[in-house]
């Protein structure tokens, strides 16, 4: 099957913002290192509902319509990950509408209702979350249109954690009846553990170019274009975590840029702050203050 680099049409519009990061960013794919690849590509793809676009060696990629979202890569020698340690909180696959993110909350509650915990309003999206069999966590999410959200005057947009009944959602919006193919579901944002926020906002912010979208003393969320968040990070768990070792759970973020000269104004940026990158002319990679590696692609290969 022939993968798109480009993501879907129905995302959210963005809008122009004040950050250096452009307008039209968006979030590619994340790579997941796995102990046991049959186990994480079943779950994957039986219960979250993605199709397998690519299998080889140790390697699955997951998607849908053609559009990759997860790729899994085995390291049978790598130790788990810390879970007080800097890394992924959680991965947020979006859907295109209700009925499609309530025809994957169904099949989760099918074959995997043990790994469900918990769900929220958060006024600017609807969300489930759940916890993988290698403990990633994964959110299922929707977003309301951009015209229901609430841009506060100082730029940051509404969110908040509001009760939602998973099982009154199903009721309103699954109809088994109803195909869910095409290319649904994307990646909308990764969430991170980081040690501090302020070290957090130097970097994504001052250093990458996001615009801060929500801040609470112990959180962060960021992005372009005036999406509610592409990245959010927290020291819910990991205050104070040092620089990530090699283990199982987040291989690498991927994000896509509009073109091969924001990628270049990115490294430029990146030299700029002394932060050491990899070129290999298409895709430029880094890591952040815990070592979370970022790949940044161009959308357009022209």
């Amino acid at each position: 099957m022939n993968m798109q680099r480009s993501v879907p049409a129905w995302l959210p519009r963005h809008v122009a913002t004040a950050g250096t990061a452009p307008d039209g960013t968006r979030m590619n794919t994340v790579e997941l290192l796995v102990r046991d690849l049959d186990v994480m590509t079943a779950y994957y793809q039986h219960a979250v509902t993605l199709d397998v676009l690519g299998q080889s060696g140790a390697t699955a990629t997951l998607g849908r319509g053609g559009v990759p979202i997860m790729v899994l890569r085995q390291e049978r020698d790598l130790p788990a990950a810390n879970p007080r340690g800097a890394g992924l909180y959680h991965t947020a696959i979006v859907f295109e509408d209700e009925r499609r993110l309530a025809a994957a909350l169904a099949s989760m509650a099918q074959r995997v209702p043990q790994t469900f915990t918990g769900s929220a309003d958060h006024l600017v999206s609807e969300a489930f979350y759940f916890s993988d069999p290698e403990g990633n966590g994964v959110e299922l999410y929707r977003d309301r249109p951009r015209e229901e959200w609430t841009v506060n005057p100082d730029g940051t947009v509404a969110m908040a954690t509001e009760y939602l009944d998973p099982n009154q959602f199903l009721r309103r919006w699954h109809d088994p009846d109803v195909p869910d193919a095409g290319a649904s579901a994307a990646i909308g944002h990764v969430h991170l553990q980081v040690g501090d926020i302020a070290s957090a906002r130097r970097f994504y912010v001052d250093t990458l170019g996001f615009d801060v979208t929500a801040r609470l003393d112990s959180a962060l969320f960021v992005s372009a274009g005036g999406y509610h968040h592409h990245i959010g990070m927290n020291t819910w768990r990991s205050a104070g975590a040092a620089p990530r070792a090699a283990t199982l759970g987040l291989g690498d973020v991927r994000i896509l840029v509009p073109t091969r000269a924001d990628v270049e104004a990115l490294a430029d940026r990146l030299r700029f702050h002394r932060v050491p990158t990899a070129d290999d002319g298409d895709t430029l990679r880094f890591a952040d203050p815990w070592n979370t590696r970022l790949a940044v692609s161009p959308e357009s290969e022209g």
